[in-house]
């Protein structure tokens, strides 16, 4: 399984309760995984949590670079909270040099002013626009719970996924990543998990297991 992924992207989306609580592992995991050729790319909630994480990762290994949607114009504004097309220029040199971009979800005005983005929309832009392999979003919900069942629903196709992203009684974070990981599938990723980044070496067992540790969208024809 680890030869398929090797020179592939893969979205790491961390929400605020990572940092902390995931430290002993996320380093190391995302270690082993650079160390075998698949390249990381982690966005983060806003600056200062970016900020933490490029502390963390570069207290293990000099491998973090902060960046944001400004930085050679990475993530282009057409609008509030729209983005254009994504320059991966900058993310495919770091990477390929095996660095791990750390991105703040600000994107570049069209009068060169700074614009907040949802981090779900930067983290489903960037892994369509770099052919990712996987995006995972960190949730602490560990998953999509059926509303009627209260179960944990292990697998969601991208329009069942979208359904469910329209119910109110679902948290409405956890509707925002729902949303995005379906898009993210229909544009071509080959499958999103929803997962809580707490648990020990969450990524590598996503990644690189056939076990899932909470929802994973999958199922759609590219239609780029």
């Amino acid at each position: 399984m680890l030869d398929s992924f090797v020179g592939r992207t893969f979205i790491l989306r961390v929400d605020t309760t990572d940092i902390e609580s995931t430290e002993t592992t996320v380093a190391s995991d995302i270690a082993f995984l650079t160390e075998h050729q698949i390249r990381p790319i982690v966005v983060t909630p806003n600056a200062g949590i970016a900020s933490s994480w490029v502390r963390m990762l570069n207290r293990n290994a000099n491998v973090a670079v902060g960046l944001s949607g400004r930085d050679a114009a990475l993530l282009p504004a057409t609008g509030i909270d729209h983005l254009g097309t994504v320059q991966t220029r900058l993310l495919a040199t770091l990477t390929t040099a095996g660095y791990v971009p750390i991105i703040a979800p600000v994107a570049f005005g069209l009068s060169g002013n700074e614009i907040a983005v949802e981090p779900d929309t930067v983290a489903c832009a960037i892994a369509s626009a770099t052919d990712a392999v996987r995006v995972l979003f960190f949730h602490v919900s560990g998953g999509v719970i059926d509303p009627h069942t209260q179960a944990l629903l292990n697998e969601l196709t991208p329009a069942e996924a979208l359904a469910l992203a329209e119910n109110p009684d679902i948290d409405a974070s956890l509707r925002a990543a729902i949303r995005a990981a379906a898009f993210g599938v229909r544009a071509g990723v080959d499958a999103a998990q929803i997962i809580d980044g707490r648990i020990a070496h969450a990524a590598i067992v996503e990644m690189l297991t056939a076990r899932h540790l909470g929802t994973q969208v999958t199922g759609s024809v590219y239609i780029g």
